[in-house]
Order: structure tokens, then sequence, then C-alpha cells
């Protein structure tokens, strides 16, 4: 009976694995001696489905089957399917981070939920851009009771860590720490057997390109609330840098989010109604965005000469200089400024003329100092000069930010995102006002551990007594937002971050001695250099002409237009992980909704896959 059970068993799943050659052989329709299979080889039948045990951005731990004999990234897109995770392009895989354990932890046994018997649903579960809901989850989730309380760790935010886990995680003190993490990365063309992972393996999934397309809080309940998971942590274990007014509000929105998921309840039910007036508002919108009206032309106008007539005052940073800010006449034009010594003189020649085509825009405001400084980063042939612009007044500050933006991007005034980026530079600064004695008044009613929601250094700089009342300051300008607008808002405001997006690697570019920090965003690379610490250069993708890499001597050459050429070898990384950024970004770019939604996995490939794709 043991034989027969052996042959009614679905073998449909296995495959033979060439151990040698590290292939499997899923052309069924070819002969060994066409695989060139000799004697000697030594194959394996099995499954192409193995469980991993794999850590979400929020902490939890799923067992779940993944696929071992398609690329990574295939493998992702399966996950992501089962997982209700769209756009699963911006998601990788990558070799977990040990954790210091103490021997006291030994005894403690971690929670895993197990999706293993699910484990058809990434090939049942049809890839489509708007999937259908049942009680405001995917029907799979809602085949039994254990499955919906997945889906429920899935998609409701954690509570605030325990002070002490944020202190047990390994937390990067430089940024060569910082790079460490991105030698982890899983190859995306190459399968999960090819790459030394085992069935029962630990993985981690996390969003590796920081270009996030497309997100709807109808359809992107996972996404968003892993996505607010990853960015919490980044900011509590101080992977990316915030004043500290900006973690005061990072702070009181944890507390916020924690507070209202507890009461607000997850599973939103899908009004038809709701939808059509969705659907039609945002087509209405489309419609309005492609009418110019003479009546938005004229307030673009007007903003435009509102721009025009401003004393700015200017401070060019040198080396061994004492000179502060000096008052120059401004005009914003295009995507250019031009100061001048004074009003009179602005019909002639400006002093200078700025294009900020391709520049850094980074804040530097502290709304209770009423400091508006804008700090610029402009490209030259010899580095990066630094210009800061400060402003007199919020709302000056609010529309002159919002124009550096939009130029850096190559956008003028006349473009339409104009007003709502001044809006949202002037909601965002409106956050950080504190309330006085309001939050003192709050604050023997609310219970709340403030070194759950701050990074370890303010654990050493304040008290909880010191911090509460701040944080609930802070909490005062957030707390009438929905858990949809607060997760939205968290996540602008990380984005609105200067460092945000920077996935670093440690390099040794041609020609030099020195080891030096290759920072990649999503629409530049950043040169910074480790004895300074400091960005000397930044390149952008839309200048870049080619870029190829000598799988031989492992280096990446970029040539750039205006005959500019650099080439370097990574340290910390393989150049394969380095070439797949580049590449995944500039696949990134050309995802639009006119095109299709149907994922290009093809041009992924070609982009990323380096040569053994070609």
């Amino acid at each position: 009976s043991s034989q027969q059970d052996v042959i009614k068993r679905d073998w449909s799943d296995h495959a033979l694995w060439w151990e040698q050659k590290q292939r499997w052989l899923l052309k069924t329709a070819w002969t060994l001696e066409k695989w060139e299979v000799h004697a000697d080889a030594r194959l394996i039948f099995m499954p192409q489905h193995k469980p991993v045990k794999l850590g979400l951005p929020n902490g939890i731990i799923l067992k779940l089957r993944a696929c071992f004999s398609n690329p990574v990234f295939q493998t992702v897109m399966g996950i992501c399917r089962m997982l209700g995770i769209r756009h699963p392009e911006e998601l990788s895989l990558l070799r977990p981070v040990e954790e210091k354990k103490k021997k006291k932890d030994k005894d403690l046994s971690e929670d895993i939920y197990d999706l293993t018997e699910k484990s058809t649903v990434s090939s049942t579960v049809p890839a489509v851009s708007r999937p259908c809901l049942y009680n405001g989850m995917p029907p799979h989730f809602a085949d039994s009771d254990k499955l919906e309380a997945v889906y429920k760790m899935l998609s409701v935010t954690q509570p605030p860590p325990p002070p002490e886990v944020i202190a047990k995680q390994y937390r990067p003190a430089s940024v060569v720490d910082k790079a460490h993490i991105n030698g982890r990365w899983l190859d995306s063309s190459r399968c999960l057997m090819q790459q030394d992972i085992k069935g029962n393996d630990r993985l981690w999934l996390r969003f590796k390109f920081f270009s996030f397309y497309d997100i709807d809080s109808k359809y992107d309940v996972v996404r968003v609330t892993q996505l607010y998971e990853q960015a919490r942590w980044a900011i509590l274990l101080e992977d990316i840098d915030c004043t500290e007014e900006e973690m005061m509000l990072f702070g009181a929105l944890q507390y916020h989010i924690s507070k209202v998921s507890q009461s607000e309840p997850q599973m939103l039910c899908s009004n038809a109604a709701l939808d059509d007036l969705e659907t039609a508002l945002q087509s209405l919108e489309v419609k309005m965005e492609g009418e110019s009206s003479s009546a938005s032309e004229l307030l673009v106008r007007m903003m435009t000469t509102s721009l025009n007539s401003k004393y700015v005052y200017v401070f060019r940073p040198k080396k061994l200089t004492l000179k502060g800010y000096k008052q120059y006449w401004f005009k914003f034009q295009d995507t250019s400024i031009s100061y001048f010594k004074s009003k009179e003189e602005s019909i002639g020649e400006p002093i200078q003329q700025i294009n900020l085509k391709g520049c850094e825009v980074a804040p530097d405001v502290n709304v209770a100092a009423q400091k508006f400084l804008i700090k610029l980063l402009i490209p030259a042939p010899e580095g990066m000069n630094e210009v800061y612009l400060r402003c007199d007044n919020e709302q000056q500050y609010a529309e002159w930010m919002a124009a550096c933006r939009l130029a850096s991007k190559g956008k003028s005034l006349a473009d339409s995102t104009f007003q709502s980026e001044i809006d949202s530079i002037r909601s965002f600064l409106a956050m950080q006002k504190t309330n006085g004695s309001q939050g003192n008044a709050a604050a023997s009613d609310e219970s709340i551990n403030p070194h759950s929601l701050v990074s370890p250094r303010y654990h050493k700089k304040y008290k909880p007594k010191q911090l509460t009342p701040r944080i609930l300051d802070a909490y005062q300008n957030v707390n009438q937002l929905s858990l949809t607008d607060a997760l939205m808002r968290f996540l602008q405001i990380w984005q609105a971050l200067p460092d945000f997006g920077l996935s670093y690697v440690v390099v040794r570019f041609k020609g030099s001695r020195k080891d030096e920090v290759l920072g990649i965003a999503p629409n530049r690379l950043i040169r910074i250099d480790l004895s300074v610490g400091d960005v000397v250069k930044t390149w952008r993708y839309n200048n870049m002409k080619q870029w190829n890499v000598n799988w031989d001597i492992k280096q990446v050459a970029i040539e750039f237009e205006g005959n500019v050429n650099i080439a370097f070898s990574c340290l910390t990384a393989d150049c394969k992980i380095v070439h797949e950024y580049i590449g995944g970004y500039i696949f990134m770019s050309t995802r639009s909704r006119e095109k299709s939604d149907v994922l290009n996995e093809e041009l992924f490939h070609k982009l990323t896959g380096g040569h053994e794709a070609l």
C-alpha cells in the first residue's frame, strides 16, 4: 500500500536539480543528452517549492512555501501575491542580520505563523492591479479564522516596541555600518537554490527600491502597513537621520497610529457606490489637469511674480571663512535662480544665475527658533557647490522650498503640482509647532512610554518625563488624523528627509587610494568622502548615457553626458547588487499607467540581470 501511496502522490512540483552545475533541469521535453548530463552527474529529484521562514518588516515571521527554481524576482512576485502586496518589483529578499542574543533568551520560542498549507496560493491568485476584496481582504485569507488572523497580523500596525527590544537590535553607528546590510541582498536573476538557500532557512522580505508607485489605501493595506513598519524601524534604529523636532513628530504619529489602530476596525467593507464615485473623481482630476485653463495659468503667473520679488539671504560656505549671510534680490525663473545686489539693479545682468536642475535640495528648519534654511548642493565639474538660502518666514520658505524642489526635477513654477507642494510643506511645518501648555495638560491623562517612540540616542539624552510633554505637544497637531491619513503622513515626512532612499556601498574609485561610499538613490548616485563625511559629487540617472560591469575584475563603469566617466570596484557588496540597484531604479522610472498595469518582467531582467541574463 505504501508503494501505491507513492504512485498516487502529486509529483507535479518535483523536478531534477543538477548539483555540480547548480542548475534545475526544467525543460521536461529535453533529453539528458541535450542537457549534456553524463553518467557521473549527481541529479536530485525534489520539490521546487520548499518552506522558508520569512521575516517581514513588522517583525512577524511567516512560514510559507517559496519557489526555489524560478529567479528570485519571480519568487518575490509569488510571495507578494500571497500576502496581498501590489508592485512586488519594489521588494526583494535578503539574508537576515543576526540579533545579539543573551544566554537567558534561549528559552524564548518565537511565534511563527504557518502558511505552508496555502502553498498553491501564489500560483492560483491572479496578478491583477486592482484585486477583488472580500470583507476588505484578499479572498484566499477569508477561507478560515486562522488565515483571517494572519491577515490581521499583516495589515494592522504593531504596538510601539518596548525600549529593551529597540536596544537589542543592531544599530548602525556610521555610514560604513549602513553599507553592510546591502551586501546581503539576494540576486534577483538567480534562484534560491543557486544562492545556497535551503528549505526552512530564514530570509527577510524588505522594500529595496524606494520608489513607491500608485499607493492606494484601499488595495494596499498590507503594503502601506509593512512600509510604515520598515520606515518606523529605520527611524528608531537611526538608519536614517532626522532632527530632534522631526523625531518628536515621528514619535507623536506612532503614538497616534498605535492608539487609533486599536480602536478603528481595519477590515473595511468595500462599498461599490463609493468606489464608482472615487473612480469618477479620479478621471475628472486627470481631465482637469489635462485642460490648461486660463484661470489656472493666471494663478501660476501670479505665483511666479510673487516669487520674483524677494530679498533672500545667501551663505556660500567655504573653508576658513567666517563671513555670514548676505542679502540679495532674487528672481526665480523656470528652473534657475538669479540674484542681484538690489531690486533696482535687477533689470541688468545678475551677479550669478544658478540652474537648479539636478541639484540636491535639503531643509534645515527649526520652527520654534524661526529658522528657515534651504540647503542647495549644486553639481559642478569639480564637485558640489553648497549654497544656503535663508528665508524670513514660513510662507516665503514654503514657496521657495517648493520651487527649488520642482526646479531640481526640471519642473518650472507653472507645474500643476506647485501649489500642492507648498501646501504639503506648510502642513508639515504646522505639525512641528508647539502648543505650549496644552501638551502638559494632556500628559496627566495619557499613558505613554516615550522611550518606545524615539531612537536610543534620546533615551540617553532625556528622561521619560522630559520627553512625554514634547511628544504629546506634537501629538496635539496630529490627533485628528484618521488611521490611513496618519500612516500616509508618517510616510510623507519620512520621504521628505534629506537621506531618504539612500542605500550605501563602500567602493574604491578608479585612480583613488582610499575607500569611499557610494549612495544609491531613486534618481541619482552620490559620492561620499569618508574623511569629511560629506557628499562631494552627485550624478543623476537622467544624465547617464550607459553603464556596464567588467565581471572579471568586478568593476562598474558609468558614462555620463558631458564626457564624464567614472569607474569603481565594490567592497561591501557584490558589484551585481550595485548593477541591480541602478538598473532597478531605471526600471522603476519606466512604470506608467498608460503603458500597462502588467509588470514588464523581461525589461527588469534586461536592466538588472548582467552578463548571465544577456
